[in-house]
């Protein structure tokens, strides 16, 4: 007989082990898939060693320029294997506290590649053999992997992708980061600002495309000035790895094309969904581009089938395959007769995405562009970091906060943030854009002081001509 359950989970990443945690707190009989290591790529190879690794280089950092904060420290070097020993230290401390919450909530963990046979059963191949698992409902949240380039193909030596990064065996001298999105522009400010030569290529006109444009020009000057160099609507055609370096063909928006030799290459484009060889055709799941299509509750229109997180449509964020969990397990709970839960569907304006790079950047919202597109009346405000003073007192007075509104009702419709720390202050906008805020909640909130926060508040007041500090 099947071991049978109220919810089979297919991947114990941030949305899985989430919604997996979620459902068993409201009752409902649950078991959790997982193929190689609890907690998923976030938590063992992405979002979590990654910023590790970042805090390591910014404290480098601080500590070569000490003398800026009336300090000195001598003979500053940086020990890679030490550094990457720590990154992987975190990750297994909180790979085993996905275990221990998995056991707390009475969890049945499975061991293996999960695949969907139909009839709401789950085809298990683990070291034991095969086992087959069904529940009244499953879902599936089998994450992504990085996409590769067939003119770019990664060998783990000289061509990598971000796990191969993350735990390198040796520092590159000359680095090439192809894409500059959240996890490219992470690892070109970890590695320059361990000291290598980088360079960022872009097939774009302008880096960090998916942010304000006023964003992408500010850290396009930003990451120039820290020595990196930056090439925009540019094209790698081709990677030839060597065994010491590797030689790549780069066309320029010009259309001239030159070659180039680097130690590394890291391929930063893009994501690819984990949706091959699960059953999920053979179910009748609806797939685009490989993205299994859900609803705002993680619906696939399959009964007793839902999907979560990055094997959906984007954006494929950890914060957002978790709040998608979450939503999920209650909606299924509700299903199965609990008149307690009252899920609520994802609103994917309200999700923010935040780059840990140096400096940060972090955004909710529309953009000021696609405000206008929209077609919204627009107002918007800018306040710069360097006329904050607690952001002068750190020494870190590069960055500003931008808010958009509509001119009309008053309506936060984005916020836009570079600087120190600005990925833990975009929450307060998250929060007033959930709370459906206007322009006179915020001008009303008081802010403490000294603060860099202060700057979202002289933000929203700028974008009504009010500004007190500019």
């Amino acid at each position: 007989m099947a071991d049978t359950y109220d919810v089979i989970v297919l991947g114990s990443g941030p949305g899985g082990y989430v919604s997996a945690i979620r459902a068993a707190q409201l009752g409902l009989k649950t078991a959790i898939v997982e193929r190689e290591l609890l907690g998923g790529i976030c938590l063992n190879w992405g979002c979590i060693p990654t910023k590790a690794l970042l805090r390591s280089a910014e404290v480098f950092h601080q500590m070569q320029h000490a003398k800026n904060y009336g300090l000195a420290a001598d003979n500053i070097r940086a020990d890679l294997d030490a550094v990457v020993k720590r990154s992987r230290g975190v990750a297994k401390q909180l790979n085993q506290g996905v275990t221990h919450l998995m056991k707390k909530n009475k969890i049945t963990v499975h061991m293996g590649t999960g695949t969907l046979v139909g009839d709401g059963k789950i085809e298990v191949a683990g070291e034991k053999g095969k086992e087959t698992i069904s529940a009244k409902h499953i879902i599936v949240a089998t994450g992504a992997r990085a996409r590769e380039l067939p003119n770019a193909p990664v060998d783990g030596k000289r061509v990598w992708t971000y796990r191969h990064a993350m735990t390198p065996t040796e520092m590159p001298t000359k680095l090439l980061v192809m894409g500059s999105g959240a996890i490219g522009v992470e690892f070109a400010s970890f590695y320059n600002d361990m000291g290598v030569d980088v360079t960022i290529v872009e097939m774009v006109d302008r880096i960090m495309p998916v942010e304000d444009k006023d964003v992408s020009a500010f850290m396009h000057k930003a990451l120039t000035k820290q020595g990196m160099k930056i090439l925009t609507e540019t094209a790698v055609q081709d990677v030839k790895a060597g065994a010491k370096d590797v030689k790549v063909k780069i066309k320029a928006k010009d259309g001239k094309v030159t070659e180039e030799t680097y130690s590394h290459v890291i391929s930063a484009v893009g994501i690819v969904p984990n949706t091959e060889n699960v059953g999920l055709e053979k179910v009748g799941a609806k797939l685009e581009r490989g993205f299994i299509q859900i609803d705002d509750y993680g619906r696939t229109g399959v009964k007793g089938l839902w999907a979560i997180g990055d094997c959906t449509p984007g954006p494929w964020l950890a914060h957002k395959a978790s709040h998608e969990g979450v939503t999920a397990a209650e909606a299924i709970a509700q299903e199965l007769g609990n008149k307690d839960v009252h899920p609520h569907g994802l609103d994917r304006n309200n999700i923010p995405g935040c780059t840990y790079c140096h400096p940060q950047v972090a955004s909710v919202g529309m953009t000021e562009a696609k405000a206008k597109e929209a077609g919204y009346t627009v107002k918007a405000g800018t306040f710069p970091f360097i006329g904050n003073g607690k952001a002068i007192a750190l020494g870190e007075p590069e960055g500003f906060v931008k808010t958009v509104f509509d001119a009309k009702t008053g309506e936060l419709l984005g916020a836009h943030m570079v600087g120190a720390e600005v990925t833990e202050m975009i929450q307060g906008y998250v929060v007033g854009k959930t709370l459906e805020t206007t322009e006179a909640e915020l001008m009303q909130t008081v802010f403490p002081h000294p603060t860099i926060s202060e700057s979202m508040h002289e933000s929203v007041l700028a974008a009504f001509g009010r500004a007190i500090h500019i």
